[in-house]
């Protein structure tokens, strides 16, 4: 049975992806737990609330 190389060029994009995906997760991760460890209980939630009371902070100022 021959094998059919768009389906295996398919099945390498897929494995790159599956791989980057995990690698970015990992990466998430630890950037989570060291933004938890500087102070941000939430880790990226937190630090993801805290930039965006600053832009709106930044919005208001200007307003002004």
């Amino acid at each position: 049975m021959e094998k059919d190389p768009e389906k295996e060029k398919l099945r390498t994009t897929i494995s790159e992806l599956e791989s980057l995906n995990d690698q970015l997760i990992s990466e998430l991760r630890f950037l989570d737990e060291l933004l938890r460890k500087v102070g941000f209980s939430e880790g990226l939630k937190t630090l993801k609330n805290a930039a965006e009371d600053l832009i709106r902070q930044d919005r208001l100022d200007l307003e002004e």
